[in-house]
């Protein structure tokens, strides 16, 4: 499974004079199965929300996920007290990746994307933000495309 990252979804809907629009939008095509995090949706419907209706934003589900065909993925809690599931997913774990130089939103991301089975790689166009940082493969969307076509 192929994770997207909040920066390829958000391309897609805000940046359409973006040179990288067409690279973007064939990528988006593609059929592989592919995910995205809770914590990418729910930053690309923060920046969306300055232009969008409140109706319109809680449909999220049939304009973003079902549009491009994302599982969403979300973290595990299974038989965890809530405070130290709270703690370990939204301190402990991403201060582990922050100790690498990386931002809190991009840990929490990889966080989850690596705690994620059948994850085979990360897309996202910052792949230098997680260069060295990630156990899963990090590719922009040109380098998936370049790499499927050979």
């Amino acid at each position: 499974m192929i994770v997207i990252d909040s920066d390829v979804l958000l391309l897609a809907f805000a940046f359409s004079r973006d040179e990288r629009q067409p690279v973007n939008q064939q990528f988006l095509s593609m059929t592989t199965p592919r995910a995205a995090t809770i914590y990418s949706i729910m930053e690309v419907l923060g920046k969306l929300s300055f232009n969008l209706s409140p109706g319109y934003l809680q449909q999220w589900p049939m304009w973003l996920q079902d549009a491009y065909r994302l599982n969403v993925i979300f973290p595990r809690v299974d038989g965890q007290e809530a405070m130290s599931c709270f703690r370990r997913e939204f301190v402990e774990s991403p201060l582990q990746s922050m100790m690498q130089r990386i931002s809190y939103l991009d840990a929490l991301i990889l966080q989850l994307v690596a705690a994620t089975p059948g994850v085979e790689m990360f897309v996202t166009w910052n792949a230098r933000h997680f260069a060295g940082r990630s156990p899963v493969r990090v590719m922009t969307p040109a380098e998936v495309l370049a790499a499927t076509s050979t």
